[in-house]
């Protein structure tokens, strides 16, 4: 009886070592074949060119809201209106 719970446990170490170091592996073959990384900047991988936060503007043309900060700007008389796209600015601008 002793015997087979010997080997019992021993089954369950091997398959466990077996799947890590295919887990390993696999993670690596997966690396290699992927597309390149950029790599990481101090910052973490967060873009620095995308706010985190801020008010958001309604795109009068589609209804896609959009960021104040890097949205397309469009003065028209004496007020200010936001864009998601340049497509969307010249369908707004040739409708006036």
């Amino acid at each position: 009886m002793l015997r087979v719970v010997l080997y019992l446990l021993l089954a369950v170490f091997l398959i466990s070592a077996i799947r890590a170091v295919v887990g390993v592996l696999a993670k690596g073959f997966a690396e290699l074949m992927g597309p390149p990384r950029r790599p990481q900047t101090a910052a973490g991988p967060r873009s620095s060119d995308v706010p985190l936060a801020g008010e958001l503007k309604k795109d009068p043309v589609c209804g896609t809201y959009t960021s104040a900060a890097t949205s397309i700007k469009q003065s028209v008389g004496s007020q200010t209106v936001y864009f998601c796209s340049p497509q969307c600015r010249d369908k707004y601008v040739a409708s006036l």
